[in-house]
């Protein structure tokens, strides 16, 4: 018999989830009783975070996965199948920013414009079109959307608003941007199949990814809405977008 082929508890998949954010989520996760899934593309990272996990007691099993690269999205795909037979949570966590100083809209490196679109949404979609089969396996299938609070038009378009100050930034904030709109999207085909997939601004946190910029939130913290959403009841939302005080502004 295929290993794991009849897990009770339920599967879920961390992409991105060797360290920061994404490895508080799969922490929180696995102290809920999960079955963690750690997508990393470090395979060596991954398989640390593995160990770190289930010395504190969880059940996570690293997954190679770079979620840029079509054949290591089809080979998780494939190794979650025949190990674990179904995924019933999937949190889109991967992410990059690219370097803000070459991003500013009239001076952006399009390359790399490119290169932070194809991580934060063009990934997203390969990885979620991947695992929509293993999910329409789950008696109730969500989908996380690692999103920020910059990628809110309304946030960032307010005078109002201390997002209003920032600095223009032609790829992180428009990536999320355009996640969110494919979140709303997926919601609309997935909604009857009863996958409830949303879109989570888990705020500034004190990781390798905000390196230098005064934030004191801890990953723990920024992780307990992602968590949230990954649990919801039947009658939850879908196709929103959401932070710890409710609705972010699209």
């Amino acid at each position: 018999m295929t290993e794991g082929i009849h897990i009770k508890r339920p599967v879920a998949l961390v992409t991105g989830a060797n360290k920061g954010i994404g490895r508080a989520v799969a922490e929180q996760l696995g102290e809920l009783g999960m079955t963690v899934l750690v997508g990393s593309r470090d395979a060596a990272r991954g398989t640390h975070a593995e160990r770190e996990l289930r010395d504190a007691g969880h059940d996570a099993h690293a997954i190679p996965l770079d979620v840029t690269d079509p054949a290591s999205v089809t080979a998780a795909a494939a190794t979650i199948k025949q190990r674990f037979g179904r995924l019933d949570v999937l949190v889109n966590n991967a992410g990059i920013a690219g370097d803000s100083n070459r991003l500013k809209p009239s001076e952006a490196d399009l390359d790399l414009l490119r290169e932070v679109f194809e991580t934060n949404v063009f990934a997203v979609a390969a990885v979620t079109n991947a695992m929509l089969p293993l999910m329409r396996r789950s008696a109730a299938g969500r989908i996380v959307n690692m999103s920020s609070d910059v990628g809110s038009i309304g946030q960032m378009s307010d005078p109002e608003h201390h997002l209003f100050k920032i600095r223009a930034q032609a790829a992180y904030p428009t990536s999320k941007s355009a996640l969110n709109a494919l979140t709303v999207q997926y919601a609309k085909e997935l909604r009857d199949a009863g996958i409830l997939i949303n879109a989570a601004a888990p705020g500034g946190c004190a990781t390798d990814f905000t390196k230098g910029l005064p934030v004191t939130r801890t990953a723990a913290e920024g992780a307990r809405i992602v968590v949230k959403l990954a649990t919801l009841g039947r009658d939850g939302p879908t196709g929103g977008f959401f932070n710890d005080n409710g609705t972010v502004r699209w």
